[in-house]
């Protein structure tokens, strides 16, 4: 009997999602249905597969939301992280496993109780970040554990990077993924972490100016900010007593104090429109956040504004991206401050056709055993191969395939709302990963964490 995979939502990042499918579709013997809002945009090489189709999904509409969940042997929603509540719903109704790459939002949390009931999966934050670093993590934390250590130490970033063949301008920085996602990073909370038993806390003004720094071997120095709540994973992967939690966002050394610029003039506020920002131009838009001036430029006063010479650097990255261009014009509509700005960085920042991106995580394992601090740092740096097949698209989709084909195969079956923090799960995902050229290196290092009790208060 032919299994049907229902994909909703299939956007232009999920290219190795639906490759992996079609290219197991006969020897699983599934067909792959993709129900999108614009199925236009589906490449023919996938919706003119023969065992592949394609069809106009809206999830607002529950009778053809509902239709398409009940006639699925199973679900992956690659839809944005507010709109799954629906098609989780009807996931329940029909008794359907359900995937997403997603953090786990209270409502689905909410849900776990009657999934549980069900005996349906229900797995979530199983993509790259959130996803990769969860199994990449525990694979070390486990390990430590069964051998009879303590952890005390653990540290994890992840950047989606432009690769260095493609490194084309000031700020080291393409987009490989969501650019509003980007441009909103750090918002909405400050960011908490634990460092050496002593809670942290970075407001959002402050965020990209506390950086950390580490050094990948072939790929040089990066830097990281923190992301928003580290404290949120001691629980689920049992770091309670550990004196430092800290996850943050990699980005080549020098971003994070140039995007402070943006957060500095306010242009990456979300919170009101500007009502005339249509057909606005870039330098129109660079002058509602600098004073009035009836004889200065709007290049001096940014200077004076930013406290930034001609010969700074900082200086030719927003040069770079045409800032000051009076023909360049913004075509939005009542558009947010941050809005106009994703715009103008789209202009610069979009991969071309043959350009790579680059997927670097890194991670730090501090811990004891037999009375003797160790180290192990690990890394990953996936490149991808052009705009279509990119390393984002890859680290994030082929996770979420493998994992919806080992559920749909009964050989992950633990019910209920989860991440992939179980040797069930991430023992042979991980192991199919690594025969597709994802995998970590890890290195035995001096312990590099101090002694709480010689910490200054």
């Amino acid at each position: 009997m032919v299994r049907t995979i229902l994909v909703v939502g299939a956007g232009k990042s999920t290219s190795y999602l639906l490759d992996y499918f079609l290219k197991k579709s006969n020897e699983e013997n599934i067909h792959l249905k993709i129900g999108d809002i614009h199925p236009e945009n589906i490449p023919d090489e996938f919706a003119q597969h023969p065992n592949c189709t394609v069809f106009p999904l809206d999830i607002f509409n529950e009778a053809e939301r509902k239709k398409a969940v009940s006639e699925a042997s199973i679900v992956v929603s690659m839809l944005p992280a507010r709109l799954h509540i629906n098609v989780a719903h009807d996931c329940i109704e029909f008794d359907k496993h359900f995937i997403t790459a997603s953090y786990v939002s209270d409502e689905l949390r909410a849900l776990d109780e009657e999934v549980k009931k069900k005996g349906l999966v229900f797995m979530n934050e199983i993509g790259l970040d959130p996803g990769i670093d969860h199994m990449s993590a525990m694979e070390v934390i486990d390990r430590i554990r069964d051998a009879g250590g303590k952890m005390l130490l653990f540290e994890s970033f992840t950047g989606g990077l432009v690769a260095p063949e493609s490194d084309t301008n000031l700020w080291h920085y393409k987009f490989t993924w969501n650019p509003r996602n980007v441009v909103l990073a750090g918002q909405g909370g400050a960011a908490k972490f634990i460092q050496e038993g002593t809670y942290k806390y970075i407001p959002y003004q402050k965020l990209f100016r506390r950086t950390e720094f580490m050094d990948i071997e072939g790929y040089g120095t990066f830097e990281a900010y923190a992301n928003r709540d580290s404290l949120k994973y001691r629980e689920a992967y049992g770091l309670q007593d550990a004196l430092t939690l800290f996850r943050g966002t990699m980005r080549r050394v020098g971003f994070s104090k140039a995007w402070q610029m943006f957060v500095i003039l306010g242009m990456t506020d979300d919170s009101y429109s500007i009502e005339n920002s249509e057909g606005m131009s870039y330098r129109e838009f660079v002058n509602l956040f600098l004073p009035y001036s009836p004889t200065d430029s709007v290049e001096l006063k940014m200077r004076h504004y930013l406290k930034i010479d001609q010969d700074d650097i900082m200086w030719g990255k927003l040069l770079e991206l045409n800032l000051f261009d009076d023909s360049k014009k913004i075509p939005l509509k009542n558009a947010s401050p941050a809005q106009m700005l994703q715009y103008i960085l789209e202009d610069s920042w979009t991969l071309q056709e043959n350009e790579k991106d680059m997927i670097v995580m890194y991670h730090k394992f501090g811990y004891e055993l037999n009375g003797e601090k160790k180290q192990i740092d690990a890394n990953m740096v996936v490149t991808g191969e052009n705009r279509r097949y990119t390393a984002m698209s890859k680290t994030v989709g082929l996770p979420v395939a493998i994992a919806t084909l080992k559920i749909l195969n009964g050989e992950i079956k633990t019910p209920g709302v989860q991440i992939p923090i179980n040797k069930e799960v991430y023992e042979p995902i991980l192991s199919e990963l690594h025969t597709n050229g994802i995998e970590f290196k890890e290195y035995e290092a001096p312990y590099l964490g101090y002694n709480p009790d010689s910490v200054a208060s």
